[in-house]
């Protein structure tokens, strides 16, 4: 009797035993990617296609498929522009357009360049209207001046273009007719940042505050500009970084429209001198 049961016991401890390596196995094998889109604390739990969809952009964030990547965010937000998740998709379509915008991937939206005898990146930035810092991020240049002769480099040849809307306090930055970025920002308290078109007149990087007849020094922490500075033609308005991150989204400024540091540092290697500039209410 006693054998007996050791037996039937012994029987039961492997059925428990294969159990779990079968649940391990097929742990193991489960999507990544699904695993980890579905599961993000900042994405509500999608299901069907929507899921499916947010766990494809996961395996192309991981395989570096950056126009796949795109794609895909650009489909989640077509087909379920209701989701909860929007914004996680808008956020992520953007933050791919920006990635490409300054890889070496060639897009509708670029041309590659054979340089020419004469060629400097001042010239070739001026030519198609980018900045020197995008070209030499695109094509990993270490240096500005002379680029060598039949080099064939990227350069983005659409018009960049800038809206502001002081509604929602949102810049968008465009290329062509295609919005690559939208940007939280602060504008005039009591509605004093000026309508209309403009075009960026002179960029600064570390720029002195000129205020109440002193000049406040970069770095120095009443200086309220931040680390770039891009004037523009309505004289003394500007689009600028901030030290006070907590501000950004509201109307508080004396007219600028204010950004966080990073993404002014951002959008100044973008878009340069000439760039126009809409500001609606």
């Amino acid at each position: 009797m006693r054998k007996n049961i050791l037996l039937f016991a012994g029987i039961i401890l492997g059925i428990l035993i294969i159990a779990l390596i079968i649940s391990r196995l097929v742990l193991a094998n489960k999507p990544q990617a699904l695993s980890n889109a579905i599961s993000s604390p900042n994405i509500e739990k999608a299901s069907g296609e929507e899921g499916e969809l947010f766990a494809l952009a996961a395996k192309y964030e991981g395989s570096g498929d950056l126009l796949s990547l795109r794609d895909t965010y650009q489909k989640i937000m077509e087909k379920f522009p209701n989701s909860n998740n929007i914004q996680k998709a808008q956020e992520g379509l953007e933050s791919a357009n920006v990635r490409i915008l300054f890889s070496p991937i060639p897009t509708s939206g670029s041309i590659s360049y054979e340089v020419v005898k004469g060629d400097t990146l001042a010239r070739i930035a001026k030519k198609f209207s980018n900045t020197q810092d995008m070209i030499m991020r695109v094509n990993n240049l270490k240096s500005p001046g002379v680029v060598s002769l039949g080099r064939r480099i990227k350069v983005h040849n659409e018009k960049f273009s800038i809206v502001v809307d002081k509604s929602q306090n949102i810049l968008s930055l465009k290329s062509a007719d295609k919005i690559v970025k939208t940007y939280r920002v602060s504008t005039g308290v009591n509605n004093s940042t000026p309508v209309g078109a403009f075009r960026i007149i002179n960029k600064v990087i570390d720029p002195p505050w000129y205020t109440a007849g002193t000049v406040i020094p970069p770095g120095s922490p009443k200086n309220i500009l931040g680390s770039r500075w891009l004037g523009i033609s309505a004289k003394g308005y500007g689009i600028h970084g901030t030290t006070d991150p907590q501000s950004i989204g509201k109307q508080v400024t004396s007219g600028c429209i204010r950004m966080k540091n990073p993404e002014a540092e951002e959008l100044y290697s973008i878009v340069p001198e000439g760039t126009e500039v809409m500001i609606v209410d």
